[in-house]
């Protein structure tokens, strides 16, 4: 059987990796657009900010060690169409100019995204620049060495990222965001005002409640117009988000509303003969039980695992997502997992949250560092929807154990008893996420 993937980062790396470890004598060929493959997007801050020193060391694998699997790996090479009524594609070489054309038995669409590029008067200037790949990173790293004055429009994690970064190297720093506050979809306010104090510790200015409506090219750098004000900048970035690439596939597979690609749960397309996985397909949203596209490496490594895996008959399905994620800002760790109280309203549930905060150990112990968690859930059969965590500690796994309780419809009276270690180097005879559930249950039966 002859296999061809279609890009190649996170999905289209681990979907060739699974096809190759089990079916080694399959025959696999990679069509990847840029010169590179696995690269690690979401590590681009760390080696803005000096905290990661050698970019190259963020590639998982190589064309190298897809080749020793055994796979016939094209770099710079880009597919221009695909039939799939006649199971073949064009391809351009992008080195040489020189067209071909390819067949497949199997199909697996891992074309991952783009970043969202307003149309807006002067977009196309040098000195704005966008954040999402290997050769991105290492222009920014280039650029930011002269530059004094950075604009970085977008408050999602991305954008948040390359502002703390800039502004530990004493770069002036603002964010533009057309919400009223920094990384409204994941966290509640009293988590994103605490964020937003550190960053104005170290200098930076925000603007929030404005769209940039325009770029305007001065002798040294850009001017940042937005329907409320004007920016000077050496260099501005665009964090505003991510769309899927799928337009080769427009028309001949089945499309959500958002243009990602629809997909089972096999990670198999309207086509039975193609699969997709990552960023170029949706996600199944577990909290609410809907389609969302939500493109983080996390799901894209699991439905990459789970196409390469059903290409040979469908015998693993993809568990969905809490879409669980975390950051580190100035020394402070968050992280979240499925809805905010907001968002589960707006999803048509009759939710309801609490917020407890306490020391993560006994008082007897020489380090009492606070955690803050809020807990939300469906008032009408108490089931979990979701958490955010905020403290000076590592609190991942927090985040992590209740996205485990979503994923499996467990509920705040779960939460409030379930079996944690207790030891008090590491916590209190409740765990911290028990005494969250405890205070939830307490709000609930009132």
């Amino acid at each position: 059987m002859k296999i061809v993937i279609i890009g190649c980062t996170h999905a289209g790396t681990i979907t060739a990796s699974q096809i190759l470890s089990q079916h080694p004598d399959t025959e696999v060929t990679i069509y990847e657009k840029n010169d590179n493959v696995s690269f690690l997007s979401c590590g681009i801050a760390t080696y803005l900010g000096g905290v990661a020193k050698n970019i190259d060391d963020m590639f998982y694998s190589s064309p190298e060690a897809l080749g020793q699997l055994g796979a016939t790996v094209r770099m710079q090479h880009e597919v221009t169409s695909v039939d799939l009524q006649a199971k073949s594609l064009q391809v351009k070489d992008l080195l040489t100019g020189e067209e071909s054309t390819d067949h497949y038995d199997k199909l697996v669409v891992t074309t991952g995204s783009w970043p969202v590029i307003p149309d807006l008067p002067g977009i196309n200037s040098d000195h704005v620049y966008l954040c999402k790949n290997y050769n991105h990173a290492k222009k920014l790293f280039e650029v930011a060495k002269d530059a004094k004055r950075v604009v970085v429009i977008g408050g999602g994690y991305i954008g948040v990222e390359l502002v703390e970064a800039y502004s530990k190297q004493g770069k002036q720093v603002t964010l533009v965001d057309t919400n009223d506050r920094l990384l409204s979809k994941y966290y509640d306010q009293e988590y994103t005002d605490r964020a937003t104090k550190d960053f104005e510790d170290h200098g930076v200015h925000f603007a929030f409640g404005q769209r940039a409506t325009a770029f305007e090219e001065t002798d040294d750098g850009v001017v940042i117009k937005t329907n409320v004000g004007s920016y000077e900048a050496d260099m501005a970035i665009l964090c505003i988000g991510f769309r899927p690439n799928t337009d080769l596939f427009k028309g001949q597979l089945d499309f959500n509303e958002d243009g990602s690609i629809k997909t089972n749960a096999y990670m198999q397309t309207s086509d039975p003969d193609v699969y997709g996985a990552g960023d170029s397909v949706a996600v199944h949203f577990n909290p609410t039980d809907t389609e969302a596209y939500v493109p983080l490496a996390t799901n894209a490594i699991r439905q990459g695992t789970i196409a390469g895996t059903n290409l040979f008959g469908n015998v693993m399905t993809y568990m969905g997502t809490q879409s669980t994620s975390g950051i580190e800002l100035y020394g402070r760790s968050m992280a979240a997992t499925g809805l905010t109280l907001t968002d589960a309203k707006e999803a048509g549930f009759d939710a309801d949250a609490v917020t407890f905060e306490d020391n993560y150990r006994p008082e007897f112990m020489p380090n009492e560092e606070k955690i803050m968690g809020t807990v939300v859930w469906d008032r009408s059969n108490n089931r979990i929807l979701g958490a955010q965590f905020m403290s000076n500690l590592d609190i991942s796994m927090y985040a992590n154990t209740v996205s485990v309780m979503i994923q499996n419809h467990n509920t705040i009276n779960f939460m409030a008893m379930v079996d944690m270690l207790f030891q008090p180097n590491f916590d209190r005879p409740f765990n911290f996420v028990n005494l969250l559930g405890q205070q939830a249950v307490a709000k609930a039966t009132k």
